[in-house]
């Protein structure tokens, strides 16, 4: 929250697939000093088209390619309008590394969700409407969006999460890596102290315990039949910003999982008329 984020240098490479409704790009931007890489959705016609930046739930950064992980996300968006701009995040794909990212709980992400959104607006593209930027996270992308919220409040109009994780990052420790004897937890803990040792460093680094500093509207998603992130955790996030007086909708589905299926079409008609509603 202290440190000031820098984003720019938004590069479009060459062209990765053209659709009749949408041309999409590899693209490249600068977060903080380094080159991120990611795709972007430009819808066909003049614009100037409302713009979200897509964040991507966890998948293993050595067979991490470029613009995976929400392909019908950012197929469906474009189709309806809006400009989108996957990030890769570093340490991904062609982005540079990040050494220290994986201990220090993986902020990096955070900024670079946040950097994608300025090196929108420091662009002064003319087919994207820069006063009108939302984000899209999924999973990992979920508690990524919740990080960005508190950090860069004001910064977008509005934001959607689908089957997000724990807004305690120490939640997802205990379940995606201590449980499954990860060496980084020693490492996390050597260089911050366990949750009894260090309560206030695990405090200052939840996002919930920052809800009242959120401005945008918040939607989540989660299904009932979840057994990755749990829908607990979606429901403790919620009565936080709730208790806060933020706006914020919860969206469940019965028997959906963490990947949603037959309802997926259903979710999205709802973010649709969602972002529909605060970037038109």
């Amino acid at each position: 929250m202290e440190r000031k984020q820098r984003g720019s240098d938004l590069r479009l490479g060459g062209v990765r697939v053209r659709t009749d409704a949408y041309t999409q790009y590899a693209v490249t931007y600068r977060s903080n000093g380094l080159k991120v890489s990611g795709i972007m959705n430009v819808p066909r016609g003049d614009g100037p088209f409302p713009a979200l930046v897509l964040a991507h739930g966890y998948i293993d950064p050595d067979i991490y390619t470029t613009g995976r992980g929400m392909p019908r996300e950012q197929d469906v968006l474009a189709r309806n309008g809006y400009v989108v701009l996957h990030t890769d995040y570093r340490n991904h794909a062609g982005s540079d590394d990040d050494p220290d990212n994986d201990v220090n709980l993986r902020l990096g992400y955070t900024e670079d969700v946040i950097n994608a959104v300025h090196a929108l607006r420091s662009a002064s593209r003319p087919n994207v409407d820069d006063g009108r930027i939302g984000l899209l996270g999924r999973s990992m992308g979920g508690g990524v969006v919740y990080n960005a919220l508190v950090v860069a409040p004001g910064l977008v109009d509005a934001a959607a999460v689908y089957a997000p994780v724990s807004s305690r990052p120490e939640e997802n420790i205990d379940r995606f890596q201590r449980s499954e004897g990860d060496p980084l937890v020693e490492e996390i803990e050597a260089a911050h102290g366990t949750p009894q040792e260090n309560p206030e460093f695990w405090r200052q680094v939840s996002p919930v315990t920052y809800v009242d500093r959120v401005t945008e509207p918040l939607l989540i998603h989660h299904g009932t039949a979840d057994d990755t992130c749990p829908l607990a955790w979606t429901r403790a996030t919620v009565a936080a910003f709730e208790e806060a007086g933020k706006d914020v909708e919860l969206r469940t589905y019965r028997g959906e999982g963490h990947t949603f299926g037959p309802r997926w079409a259903d979710s999205m008609d709802v973010t649709m008329s969602f972002f529909d509603r605060h970037l038109r």
